[in-house]
């Protein structure tokens, strides 16, 4: 969520999950034919966020199992891993859902030719979001929302930076036909640079397409502005549909600027409930 951080959130990745029963989860940009049931759709595992919402009385978790940050700058080199991040979704009403992004375990290393390794470790921020559906959840050729997120300055360790920050999204999710469906999504972010507030303005889109009936392939571009020097990034995804609750993923994030990480694996998965 919050562009200031060295990894994607978006995305955007790795607690503890509940892995109950087997079965395809269609990817976050699917849009639905009118009358079909609602399918799963989720935030991950790309950084472009869905605008579909969780039914109300159903939960979704979606998680990664970890995930892997390596970035080299200035002689420098720096680590980030995070075990089981997960995020709970909630569905309030047939077009709005709530949900929380718990804290996650995470070490981080930063070594150099000219000292010792400097080392931190310990838990992450919340992040608390709020999802509106304005069309397209049950069926159309486009579907768009807004998502709001605030971070809450919880981390330990020395990881987070202690300030509130929040976030805007804009999601928009469309199907031109065949096995293929994309997204794209515009974002605006308050986040604090250790002096002041700064705006940040990210952009993403996305593609998604059927490798097989269980198989599905994601690639994505996303751009950062306004806090530094513009980060961008190339990421891929597979997706393995396990049934109508349930998919496992896996992807590696590029780095194709400066400013941004070189290197990002994670792996997770996304189950209803």
């Amino acid at each position: 969520m919050n562009y200031g951080d060295s990894a994607m959130p978006p995305s955007k990745l790795l607690s503890l999950a509940l892995v109950l029963g087997l079965v395809p989860a269609l990817p976050a940009t699917e849009v639905r034919t009118p009358g079909a049931g609602r399918p799963l759709t989720t935030d991950r595992p790309d950084s472009t966020e869905s605008p579909f919402t969780v039914e109300p009385g159903r939960g979704q978790l979606e998680m990664d199992f970890a995930n892997h940050t390596r970035d080299r700058s200035g002689g420098a080199t720096a680590t980030e891993t995070e075990v089981a991040p997960f995020n709970l979704r909630f569905g309030v009403t047939r077009n709005f859902e709530l949900g929380v992004f718990a804290p996650s375990r995470r070490w981080e290393r930063e070594s150099s030719a000219a000292g010792p390794a400097a080392r931190r470790s310990g838990w992450g921020d919340v992040v608390l979001r709020a999802k509106q559906n304005w069309m397209g959840n049950d069926g159309g050729f486009v579907a768009t929302g807004t998502i709001v997120d605030l971070k809450l300055p919880t981390a330990t360790g020395g990881l987070g930076n202690g300030k509130l920050e929040g976030e805007v999204m804009f999601p928009v999710a469309f199907a031109p036909g065949g096995n293929w469906h994309a997204g794209v999504m515009t974002a605006v972010a308050l986040v604090h640079d250790g002096n002041r507030y700064d705006t940040v303005w990210g952009n993403t889109v996305t593609c998604c397409f059927d490798l097989s009936p269980v198989w599905e392939g994601v690639v994505e571009l996303t751009s950062a502005a306004g806090e530094g020097t513009h980060a961008a990034s190339f990421n891929c995804a597979i997706i393995r549909k396990l049934g109508p609750d349930m998919h496992l993923d896996a992807g590696v994030n590029f780095g194709i600027s400066r400013n941004a990480p070189d290197l990002q694996f994670f792996a997770g998965l996304a189950r209803r409930f």
